[in-house]
């Protein structure tokens, strides 16, 4: 089926992708019945909302640190298995407190995925291919966030909303098993792994040996994450993680609250940016290797796709929140949502592409859980917003103009890194 065991390896990530996100949406579609069960407002739901980010950040950096000493295959098994042990005791909440802790340590659960999924692509994946690789892997996220709806919104209507989180957490696990029993880290330790492919993920990373003279010196760790290149595109991923946030935890209730829609079309239209995105997501890799085949500059072609947007979505955004009807805003919010995951994969391939193999985990962590601090930041701001103003105006603005801040900051700083031999 697999001409090259590499494209089973990326479609296993991607089903990780879709299972995360299914996981991740589900709570916001179930928010109407959380807060009128549990009695809940606007800013506690915000806080609620935060709480997973706050696990999630913390543990981006430690899952990418130890994906890089013992492996991707157990930190990602290990990461799946425990959030969906979480997602299935969000069943087990009684109020604010409870639900808090739930959210947070699932988000811990999920901390380690992005920085094990980019480090699997750098084991697996030459640089030539490895933004088609990112692009399909997490185009598995907005696809799960689309089906999330659907899928929450049915159970929830016909049965009880706490049925899906069951449901779910089955999932997650029977992944689980597939995972651990058919991957391995590397391709060299893969029975059914070609020599090609091997030989392939033995030649050293492009950019990295060009930036240094040919050669693949030893680099710590803190070196790299200290680079502008690096810091900057933190930024830029900040700025994309808070209109994702943003999207992903209060446009349901956006849509229920100021638009006046049902459950069931609130489920139904909330899908829609979530496709549109998945789309995007997929034509970023595609996009991005080309031009890279085209220009030869592999910096260029990943900068060019992630400024450009950024940009586009920002402006998008921002007018979601200005317009009067539902249908605006929510193909408004679609054309933002296609934009920003049109720069999806250039995040992790500027990493891939910059930083030596040995250390990909640990400096993809620490930029994911830079940049996931806007996950906590968003969902309480919004919340304080829609508090004290009555209405979500403000809120798209900020999100639009926070992804502008990231993509001036690519701009000025993202260049190739130099390494030193001492460094």
């Amino acid at each position: 089926m697999f001409k090259k065991i590499r494209w089973f390896v990326v479609l296993m990530l991607f089903l990780a992708g879709v299972i995360n996100y299914v996981d991740r949406a589900a709570f916001s579609v179930a928010a109407p019945f959380i807060t009128e069960e549990y009695g809940i407002d606007s800013i506690q739901l915000g806080f609620i909302f935060s709480s997973f980010s706050i696990g999630y950040a913390l543990f981006n950096f430690v899952g990418g640190y130890l994906s890089d000493i013992y492996g991707p295959r157990k930190i990602f098994g290990a990461s799946m298995t425990i959030w969906s042990i979480f997602c299935g005791l969000t069943i087990a909440a009684f109020n604010f407190v409870s639900l808090f802790i739930i959210r947070m340590l699932f988000g811990l659960g999920e901390g380690p995925l992005g920085s094990a999924t980019n480090k699997t692509i750098s084991n697996w994946v030459p640089a030539k291919q490895r933004a088609r690789a990112v692009g399909i892997s997490f185009s598995g996220n907005p696809l799960g966030g689309a089906i999330a709806g659907p899928i929450v919104g049915v159970i929830a209507l016909y049965w009880h909303w706490k049925l899906s989180f069951i449901v779910l957490a089955v999932i997650g696990l029977v992944w689980t098993v597939f995972w651990m029993k058919l991957v391995t880290d590397k391709p060299s330790q893969h029975p059914k792994a070609t020599q090609e492919e091997i030989a392939e993920m033995q030649e050293p990373t492009a950019a990295f040996t060009a930036s240094n003279g040919g050669k693949a010196e030893k680099v710590s760790l803190s070196y790299f994450i200290k680079q502008p290149t690096i810091l900057f595109t933190a930024l830029a991923f900040f700025g994309f993680n808070y209109i994702l946030y943003f999207f992903m935890t209060w446009f349901p209730s956006y849509l229920s609250m100021d638009k006046g829609l049902s459950i069931k079309e609130m489920s139904i239209a909330s899908t829609i940016p979530w496709l549109v995105g998945f789309c995007g997501l997929l034509l970023s890799g595609v996009l991005s290797d080309y031009l890279y085949r085209k220009t030869n500059k592999l910096l260029f072609s990943r900068k060019i796709v992630l400024v450009s947007g950024l940009i586009l979505s920002s402006i998008c955004i921002a007018f979601a929140g200005l317009v009067q009807t539902p249908v605006s805003a929510v193909s408004l919010m679609a054309c933002g949502i296609f934009f920003m995951y049109m720069t999806s994969t250039s995040y992790w391939s500027i990493i891939s592409d910059n930083v030596k193999g040995d250390k990909v985990g640990g400096v993809t962590g620490f930029v994911h859980a830079l940049a996931n601090i806007s996950g906590i930041i968003a969902p309480t701001v919004t919340g304080f917003i829609v508090q004290y103003t009555g209405h979500f105006t403000s809120a798209f603005l900020t999100a639009g103009a926070l992804a502008i801040i990231g993509a001036v900051g690519v701009i000025f700083f993202v260049k190739p890194i130099a390494v030193k031999a001492d460094a």
